[in-house]
């Protein structure tokens, strides 16, 4: 991953990303700096926070790395998948309903939701919802489309 460009973001783009991660997510996002990092060829931006890449924009929604929602437990848009899940989530792996154990009735088809496991409740990846919170754990279906999980390029990124 080259960096295109890196900039400090002025206090009111600060405040749209924490109100936009406080909103979705329910965490307050604190920092002494927050600077943007434009990638080459890549298919979004990463807002390190005091250094560490904790927020990325996707489609132009911050949301929060895997690194960033493991510093930061989100308390919503969370799916949760048992043992079973974990080495294909951590893989890249689309998420599939028998691997649910449960999901935020409050996810919408779309929402952006972090993918968590759920004996130590670490993150594995973030994704984007292909169906509402209510209809993800069943018996078939792909229910999530993986877009950073751990060990991607994303989460390697040191700038």
């Amino acid at each position: 991953m080259d960096v295109k460009s890196r900039h400090h973001l002025r206090s009111d783009a600060i405040s749209e990303l924490q109100t936009a991660v406080s909103e979705g997510l329910g965490v307050d996002i604190d920092g002494d700096s927050f600077e943007l990092v434009e990638l080459e060829d890549d298919r979004f931006d990463v807002v390190l926070v005091d250094g560490q890449p904790l927020v990325f924009y996707v489609d132009n929604e911050p949301f929060l790395t895997v690194a960033g929602a493991n510093a930061f437990p989100p308390e919503r848009g969370i799916v949760t998948v048992d043992a079973g899940a974990i080495s294909f989530v951590s893989n890249g792996a689309d998420v599939m309903r028998p691997g649910i154990t449960k999901a935020d009735a409050a996810i919408e088809s779309g929402d952006l939701v972090a993918i968590v496991e759920e004996t130590h409740e670490k993150v594995l990846a973030i994704g984007r919802a292909t169906t509402s919170g209510d209809d993800m754990v069943g018996d078939s279906g792909k229910v999530v489309a993986s877009i950073h999980y751990v060990g991607d390029e994303l989460y390697e990124l040191s700038v």
